[in-house]
């Protein structure tokens, strides 16, 4: 069996001997997705998955053709791409690293493995979503901690009263994780909502 060389890659990272900020929509978008979400949304992709690169946070990041998922909207789920008025940036390890912690491939760039397919992602992306967080509710929602309303919102608990009607609580997903940690969060003051939700 012939093995590959970085010759026969679509495309691989400069040489590097540290992870390196690449602008993206040159030659790909990237979708971003926060660990609980990402690691189902890999199980489900199975083979058909990309290259993924996983930061040393557990945060995943599929590579997808460059304006293939502009207009996705998926809770914590976000599309990286070049805007008109500013630059985006992707750290983007060498190509040699394919374990952990740092920065690294988890799913190494290969002939077979580059570009996700962005519907593919998108239906296991969701499909995750719905297995963490059940059904997105119709509207928006408040945050349970800040009060501000959210696109996004994340079932942090659930209630049910003696009359048997529900209640569930929500937080966006800045809050979400400090629901049953206890944290005091920082305190927000006048910045934007799309700052506040995590948007870059």
């Amino acid at each position: 069996m012939a093995t590959s060389t970085a010759q026969d890659l679509p495309w691989t990272p400069p040489p590097a001997v540290d992870v390196e900020a690449l602008p993206i929509g040159t030659w790909w978008d990237a979708v971003r997705a926060p660990s609980n979400i990402g690691e189902r949304a890999l199980k489900t992709l199975g083979d058909e998955t990309g290259a993924v690169i996983q930061d040393m946070y557990g945060t995943l990041y599929w590579l997808v053709a460059v304006g293939s998922a502009t207009s996705w909207h998926l809770r914590q789920v976000r599309v990286l791409a070049e805007l008109a008025d500013e630059s985006t940036y992707l750290g983007v390890p060498p190509v040699s690293w394919t374990t952990g912690p740092k920065s690294h491939w988890r799913v190494p760039l290969g002939p077979d493995h580059y570009l996700t397919h962005p519907w593919r992602l998108r239906e296991a992306l969701a499909e995750a979503d719905r297995a963490e967080y059940g059904l997105m509710p119709e509207g928006r929602q408040l945050c349970y901690r800040c009060q501000l309303p959210t696109d996004e919102p994340i079932p942090v608990d659930a209630q049910t009263r003696a009359n048997g009607v529900g209640k569930i609580t929500y937080a966006c997903p800045t809050h979400a994780s400090l629901y049953l940690t206890g944290q005091q969060p920082r305190t927000l003051t006048s910045a934007p909502a799309t700052e506040h939700e995590g948007r870059r």
